[in-house]
């Protein structure tokens, strides 16, 4: 029978025993932190070396601007919406503010003005970021709900305006007026920087989003603000912070870049058209794209450049097993399986 060490009394040393446990946790800790911030680097590495080596055609000019073309819409809400989750919140209202918004702007361009159309997006946006800040902080309602909530009469708005139908800008102009109003309408969304073969300007708007949205998080006060919110509520808020503000801001900011991506998508298709469920899924996408980029579900971590890393990975996931000619259903279970991970070893490290 052996004896158990005993316990270290007050003043006293701890026994070597006691002190291992500790150590090795924190040890454990540092790893798992480690794993949460630079681990999605080294997947995504592997990802790109095993699919350059499986698929000639991935690594080529056109393939890889495909890939974030096709993902610049989601890369911009998610990059907005990573500011929402560090500060402790959730925004499921990004899928209808993302067709309100477009819709709004096809409908301005045929109803006012074209060239109202762009800022018209950007308002609408906006406004209901504003708005969804206002149930959050005001009526403190819960995000989850209140975004959820918002999103679905967002929907249904954009449901009546459209009526059901294509909104197009130019479709009821005479000859020479139409062409004129589509070429303007479809400048961003289908035109490129340096011509045919350019850069598109979905992709360029894309880098910009999230190179400034980078930079207002790990440089300026205000992003600082943003972290002390998610990390601590309460103590930021006895520290003198504009908590209420801080959070409208981050979702104000998030409704913005939603309309953006909105007015791209739909300048793209060259109309404006009611929601159908892939940008319902919108907000799905962005919050799975934040998370696989080790942001904090409870706040108070996260980065933009991680969670561009994420919109890319699921990304990469979608366009690598097209090439491979893999069955869809495998792309949906390796992008849970991988989000739940990145979730779990968050978890971890939050319990720790």
């Amino acid at each position: 029978m052996t004896a158990e060490p005993p316990e270290a009394r007050a003043g006293e040393p701890a026994a070597p025993e006691a002190i291992a446990k500790p150590r090795a946790w924190r040890q454990r800790r540092i790893r798992a932190e480690h794993i949460r911030d630079y681990g999605i680097i080294v997947v995504f590495i592997a990802m790109i070396v095993f699919l350059t080596f499986k698929s000639p055609v991935f690594l080529t000019r056109d393939n890889l601007l495909n890939l974030l073309y096709s993902n610049s819409e989601v890369g911009i809400a998610a990059c907005a919406v990573t500011l929402v989750v560090i500060a402790g919140n959730f925004d499921l209202s990004l899928g209808g503010i993302f067709v309100l918004s477009g819709l709004l702007a096809a409908w301005v361009a045929v109803n006012l003005n074209i060239w109202l159309a762009f800022p018209a997006a950007l308002a609408a946006g906006l406004a209901m970021g504003l708005l969804n800040g206002l149930l959050v902080t005001k009526l403190r309602v819960n995000a989850f709900l209140a975004t959820l909530a918002s999103g679905l009469v967002f929907f249904g708005i954009d449901k009546a305006v459209s009526g059901g139908l294509l909104i197009t800008p130019g479709a009821s102009s005479d000859a020479g007026g139409a062409q004129r109003d589509a070429a303007i309408f479809t400048f961003l969304g289908q035109n490129r920087l340096g011509g045919e073969n350019g850069v598109p300007y979905k992709v360029i708007i894309f880098v910009v989003v999230a190179i400034v949205l980078q930079i207002v998080l790990a440089r300026t006060v205000f992003g600082r603000y943003i972290y002390g919110v998610g990390g601590n509520r309460e103590a930021a808020r006895l520290s003198g912070l504009k908590v209420d503000r801080i959070v409208i801001a981050t979702f104000m900011i998030a409704g913005l870049a939603a309309g953006l991506a909105g007015l791209l998508e739909y300048s793209g298709l060259g109309s404006g058209s009611p929601g159908d469920p892939t940008s319902q899924a919108l907000a799905l996408s962005a919050i799975a794209a934040v998370a696989l980029g080790g942001t904090s579900i409870f706040g108070g971590v996260g980065s933009v450049w991680r969670t561009v890393l994420g919109v890319l990975m699921l990304g990469l996931i979608t366009n690598g097993f097209n090439l491979l000619g893999v069955p869809d259903y495998w792309r949906d279970i390796t992008q849970g399986a991988l989000i739940v991970g990145a979730v779990a070893i968050g978890s971890i490290v939050e319990r720790g």
